[in-house]
Parts: structure tokens; sequence; C-alpha cells
């Protein structure tokens, strides 16, 4: 993304502002049926300037949904002390809840078993901060662990929303808890 530099105020609210429009498109119709031309005309942007911050459709979208990735790190990090192996905490299950009302763009995005554009940027931070924090408290098979626990909750949650695994937002998270929990225990 060409973006006029991480601290330039006006690149980041056009970029804001072509989120918004995409949020508002997905309302309306898929995203595979949201063109550049309608999008810009809602942001208020010329073509130009959409194509100066983003390749594609799929990238802003992406860049639309990284706050998911951002929030489902933190919903599954959101415990302190020891946690309760069934339930989970309470920042998760209103993570699921949250994507409800944009779960056709996350489809999109995400596909089942966890792949996907949004899918790959999910595995990778996820991963990241598990592995960081294994490593920090020494415990074993870092990786391995790290990897397991985001596989488990992409492919978990892409399932989820593409009406694969039954449930509703309460039930889900505290399953999906209860296997990362298990994943941790077990090494």
């Amino acid at each position: 993304m060409n973006d006029g530099g991480p601290r330039d105020p006006r690149a980041a609210r056009t970029r804001a502002k072509l989120r918004r429009a995409l949020w508002d498109e997905c309302a309306e119709r898929p995203l595979d049926e949201v063109g550049v031309a309608a999008l810009v005309r809602r942001a208020g942007v010329g073509r130009a300037t959409f194509y100066l911050h983003y390749p594609d459709l799929e990238s802003l979208a992406v860049d639309a949904c990284a706050d998911v990735v951002r929030e489902a790190v933190e919903a599954l990090h959101a415990w302190r002390g020891r946690p309760d192996p069934v339930h989970a905490p309470s920042a998760l299950p209103e993570f699921f809840a949250s994507l409800t009302p944009h779960a056709g763009l996350y489809r999109a995005l995400l596909s089942p078993g966890g792949g996907g554009p949004l899918g790959r940027v999910l595995h990778r931070d996820l991963r990241a901060y598990s592995l960081r924090e294994r490593e920090l408290a020494g415990a074993a098979d870092a990786p391995l662990v790290a990897s397991a626990v985001a596989a488990t909750f992409a492919g978990v949650l892409a399932d989820w929303l593409h009406g694969l695994l039954d449930g509703t937002a309460d039930e889900i998270a505290d399953q999906v808890w209860q296997l990362l929990v298990a994943l941790h225990a077990s090494r």
C-alpha cells in the first residue's frame, strides 16, 4: 500500500473514508459485487486516489477487517491469572457476537478452515503473539503450540462464520476456548 507514510493524517483520513464506504457497500451487496467506481463515489474520492492507497478491492477489504484480527488476539488474551478451563473470558463471546453484522464480508475474506487473505493475517498475528507469550514463559515447544493455537482459532472462527459449526457466539467462544486451553496444557 502506497499511502504517503504511516503518520500522514490526510492518508489516514482517506483510508478511513474508503473503509467506511466498503462497509456501507458490503451492507448492501456481497464483496464480489462491489465495484471500485461505486466505492469511490460513496467515499467521495477519485479512482486514482483509491489506487494510490490500495492495489485492489481485496486489499482494502483486508485492511478494513484488520481490526477484527487485533480484536481476536486481544479477546483470546483478555484473562489474567489462571484461566477458567470451561468458560471463555467475556471478551471472546463479545468478539464472536461483533462479527454478525458483517459476517458476509468476513466470509468473503476467510475461507472454511481458516484460509483466505484475512485468515492468513489472523494466523500470522495470532501465532506471533502466542509464540512471544510462550517464549517469555519458557514454555516447551513454543513454536508448535503457537502454530496449533493460531490454526485452531482461525479454523473454528472461519467454519463458524461459514455455518459449518453450530452454536451461538457464547457457545462457540466457550468451545474454542476449551480447545485452546487444552492445547496450552498439553505441552
